[in-house]
């Protein structure tokens, strides 16, 4: 991980935020010693979150296709 200086971090920010992004995380050392880390802000909500489809479909035929899925898996 590289660590950089106050000044370096203000002169390549946009490289600096990169890497964030590449790595997770950057470290930043001032000249007093303290070092702080940038880590980017998780994204709300889930990957699993995506949009949905009108399919125009009716409560009665989503059920009727799930009896015709469950009565041809079952065959014994």
């Amino acid at each position: 991980m590289i660590v950089y200086t106050y000044s370096e971090a203000r002169q390549k920010l946009a490289r600096l935020l990169d890497q964030v992004l590449e790595e997770g995380e950057v470290r930043i050392k001032r000249k007093d010693g303290r070092i702080f880390v940038i880590k980017p802000e998780p994204r709300p909500g889930s990957p699993l979150d995506v949009p949905g489809i009108d399919l125009g479909l009716q409560a009665e035929d989503i059920l009727q296709f799930i009896q015709e899925g469950r009565r041809y898996s079952f065959v014994g």
